[in-house]
């Protein structure tokens, strides 16, 4: 979304309210269900303005432990000092990248800011809960299902030789 700021700019408007729709770049391992809900606003207090929005997206993925479908809400917040490219230095942008919005030509290209920190801010991992115990790493069972009674210990290979030399001498195996 393109944001006309030369009202706010004349001093026409102190506030300007955001509520939109905006289509979220893909990601690995997750598939967005539609657009990104976004709302926010815009504010001018004496000459400082601010940008404070929320972006809201329903997903699905596999849950990185267990593979079970996971089909989640995430938000992400951004908030952003609002300012004329002309009245910042070279410097100022490269340095403050992220805490600045810059109005070009009259106008706040809000698109890219939103996309670019949904991206940076959706986790890496995702899981159906947050204490997930996974798949039995022998048979493949979830966990979250009970016991499968595959053995939790496994000895060392190169021991195995060992191992036998052991149970032909215990006399209860005699």
């Amino acid at each position: 979304m393109t944001l006309d700021m030369r009202p706010m700019l004349r001093g026409e408007t102190d506030r300007i309210m955001l509520d939109f729709f905006l289509s979220p770049e893909p990601t690995d391992g997750a598939e967005f269900e539609g657009d990104a809900h976004v709302l926010g606003e815009v504010t001018d207090q004496a000459g400082y303005m601010s940008l404070s929005l929320t972006a809201t997206v329903v997903y699905r993925a596999e849950c990185a432990r267990c593979l079970e479908p996971v089909q989640q809400s995430f938000s992400v917040t951004l908030e952003r000092t609002v300012a004329a490219r002309d009245s910042l230095s070279e410097k100022q942008l490269e340095e403050n990248v992220d805490e600045y919005a810059v109005i070009e030509n009259g106008e706040l290209d809000l698109d890219e800011l939103i996309r670019e920190e949904i991206l940076l801010s959706f986790p890496m991992r995702i899981l159906c809960e947050p204490d997930c115990p996974g798949l039995c790493p022998k048979c493949g069972k979830p966990r979250r299902l009970g016991d499968c009674g595959c053995p939790t210990k496994e000895l060392d290979p190169r021991l195995a030789v060992l191992q036998k030399l052991l149970i032909q001498e215990d006399p209860e195996n005699q």
